[in-house]
């Protein structure tokens, strides 16, 4: 990059101070570069022009040839308007401005020939242009190409930098320094990949000379942003692996055997056999395991998270299971210590809820060695709890733990403990190589024999009564039932009330058959949440009434009917997730998503995505392309890409060629370091140095 790209923005002819500062603050722009990486939303292609006759509620702008048949005036002062009657022979269209009416009237003519260009809009059985743009035609005029529309703000265009404006100064720059564009990758790249210049690239993509260089400089573009992001994020994992060193598992150990061949309670999938594998090599070769493991709810991740704890047990050291609520963490702490009783091992539980006088006999077990495994919440993370050699840490969902949160884990010993992440959320393939690309990945992408699909039913308010008679049929049969709410930050007194109010309306409607209710929300104490959990798992309740507070860990065989109210306010990720509750026993099992009869087109998409699949990983695609990655992984992951023109949820094929590309550079040049390699040296230097190592999650 030139000197002169780093020119700051206040420096280019037509910006100024005042302009620079509106820039900087509301588009980011600081410099000449930021401002040529500025890119165009969509294109106008002014080179073709519509017929009036044609015009349909698809076309979100026209661009019209024609004369005026009428002109006048309606209304006074204020409310003053300028109607003109169009027409291009096929048809009739109306034309108003509410602003600058004079102005606009002293420069049309009925005599004349012009070019309308604007947004259409039908009323009152007619279509009409409101501020359209106007040109006179003149002879010799050139038929304009595509005209580029930028991102802008109100601020920006109350200063003239709207998108006209900003096409304007980026037309100025690009005059001024396209000669001293340099190209960024290697010519071997651009050869083997039949790749546009980087020059040709930001000229066209800026003015597009036809709609296929706009297509070619997009693609040029998304590959070298992809491709420096997949470096960068191979780069870090090359250095982790090389400096950072953990604990050498050489040993298998007696107690990995011994619940292998005596106490699994099922026989593993190939899919859990081949993760293991995976972890097992990891843990033996003395470079640290920084591994995610994705499986869809019911997977078994949990089963192989605790192989993997047996695995450093057997090494003479400790583990730690690290989870997000104490339901979670409690369950959790049953779960393993019912399967390792047949063991000689010492397992613990610390929670926020530990007494102290407990807390001080953990602290000593740990720390003498005679605690094997600790399970717990954040409480894990308190600086008093050390471990005599802490060799493996899982984390359960750790989306939601901070990563501050997380790396104080790694202060637990002098060597870091090895870090395995779970998460129940599907991660599209492409998310999982951006925002995990430095990560090692593995996925069990295979339910355990036996599990029956959960069916699941959309239906509306007016279902309410059927509803309430399918749920009776089910308790009925023994079964129980979740009936779940959304509470949304933003309007939690609304949500609570509907929450109270469902409450009311399933206990007058249920207890008055014998059935009894708990009802558990994130406003309650945590024991007298815990009381309540704890008396529908052991089924002295039928209907648990709650928020999203069950969406992770909650383990109930016996329920058979998952009803989520208000089921369009959710993700196809948390519906999914809270699917996830039922179909865990040997009964066939529902969830009911409930909504209103009004909802979007993009919720009732989501209704159907739901209804139509089970697979976890089809419905975080659908959810990629539905909400983008942003919403999917958090605002803090997805600003820290910054990424100007690729979108992951429309480029997999270019992350996927980007990742292939990165790799295969990699393995030749680990360093970057040759001469062909130069021009991609020096971008990574820049990008290394002023990017944080947010992909880091442990």
């Amino acid at each position: 990059m030139t000197s002169m790209l780093l020119t700051p923005i206040a420096y280019l002819k037509g910006v100024g101070p005042q302009k620079a500062e509106t820039l900087q603050q509301e588009l980011g722009i600081f410099t000449f570069v930021d401002l040529l990486y500025h890119f165009p939303y969509r294109y106008q292609d002014r080179s073709t022009f519509h017929e009036i006759s044609q015009i349909s509620s698809e076309d979100h702008y026209v661009q019209l040839k024609g004369r005026f048949t009428h002109i006048g005036e309606t209304g006074h002062n204020r409310n003053k308007k300028l109607h003109g009657r169009f027409t291009d022979g096929s048809g009739y269209i109306d034309l108003v401005w509410f602003q600058g009416v004079q102005w606009i009237k002293s420069k049309l003519n009925i005599q004349d020939e012009y070019i309308i260009f604007g947004k259409p809009k039908f009323y009152q059985n007619n279509w009409s242009i409101p501020h359209p743009e106007v040109l006179k035609v003149v002879k010799g005029m050139e038929r304009k190409g595509f005209e580029a529309f930028y991102p802008s703000t109100e601020k920006c265009q109350h200063k003239g930098l709207g998108s006209k404006g900003l096409s304007k100064l980026i037309a100025a720059l690009l005059d001024q320094i396209s000669s001293q564009i340099q190209e960024s990758l290697p010519h071997y790249l651009l050869e083997n990949l039949n790749l546009m210049s980087l020059s040709k690239a930001l000229l066209e993509i800026h003015q597009p000379s036809n709609e296929v260089n706009i297509k070619v400089a997009k693609y040029r573009l998304k590959f070298e942003e992809l491709l420096v992001l997949q470096l960068e994020l191979l780069l870090r994992k090359g250095v982790r692996d090389q400096k950072l060193k953990g604990f050498v598992l050489p040993e298998v150990g007696n107690h990995f055997n011994q619940f292998y061949q005596n106490h699994l309670p099922f026989e593993l999938t190939n899919a859990q056999k081949r993760v293991i594998k995976e972890i097992r090599k990891d843990l033996a070769t003395g470079r640290h395991m920084n591994r995610l493991l994705q499986g869809d709810v019911g997977s078994g991740k949990t089963l192989v998270a605790l192989l993997s704890l047996l695995l450093a047990i057997g090494n003479n050291l400790q583990g730690a299971l690290m989870a997000p609520t104490e339901i979670l963490a409690n369950q959790h702490f049953i779960g393993i210590s019912e399967l390792l009783a047949p063991m000689n091992l010492k397992v613990a539980l610390l929670t926020g809820s530990t007494k102290k006088s407990e807390r001080v006999l953990i602290h000593e077990g740990l720390l003498n060695g005679q605690i094997h495994l600790l399970i717990g919440t954040h409480a894990l993370l308190e600086d008093t709890v050390q471990f005599k050699s802490l060799g493996l840490v899982v984390i359960d969902e750790q989306h939601r733990f901070g990563v501050a949160q997380r790396a104080r884990m790694w202060r637990k010993n002098s060597l870091p403990p090895h870090v395995l992440i779970m998460t129940a959320t599907p991660i599209p393939r492409t998310l999982a190589m951006t925002f995990y690309g430095d990560l090692d990945v593995s996925i069990i992408d295979e339910l355990p024999p036996g599990r029956k699909p959960i069916q699941t039913i959309h239906r509306r308010e007016n279902h309410r009564t059927k509803l309430f008679e399918f749920i009776y049929e089910q308790l009925k049969l023994g079964r129980q039932a979740y009936i779940v709410y959304p509470l949304i930050q933003e309007s939690e007194k609304l949500d609570f009330k509907n929450l109270e109010d469902g409450f009311e309306q399933i206990n007058e409607h249920f207890m008055s058959k014998g059935f009894q209710i708990s009802m558990v929300h994130g406003k309650m104490k945590p024991a007298d949440k815990e009381a309540q959990m704890q008396e529908f798992v052991k089924g002295h309740t039928h209907i648990l009434v709650a928020t999203t507070v069950i969406e992770v860990g909650v383990n109930v065989p016996n329920a058979s009917v998952m009803v989520i109210e208000s089921a369009e306010r959710f993700g196809l990720s948390q519906l999914h997730q809270l699917r996830g509750r039922v179909g865990r026993g040997a009964e066939k099992s529902y969830c009911i998503l409930m909504t209103g009869d009004g909802i979007s087109k993009e919720a009732q998409k989501r209704m159907e995505t739901m209804v139509s699949s089970n697979d976890g990983f089809v419905l975080a695609e659908v959810d990629l392309q539905l909400r983008g990655p942003g919403d999917l992984m958090g605002t803090q992951q997805s600003g820290a890409l910054a990424l100007k023109i690729a979108d992951l949820a429309r480029d997999g094929q270019i992350v996927q060629l980007a990742r292939e590309s990165a790799k295969a550079i990699l393995e030749e040049d680990p360093t970057l370091i040759k001469e062909k390699n130069r021009l991609l040296n020096i971008t990574m230097q820049s990008v290394l140095k002023d990017r944080p190592n947010w992909g880091r999650i442990s």
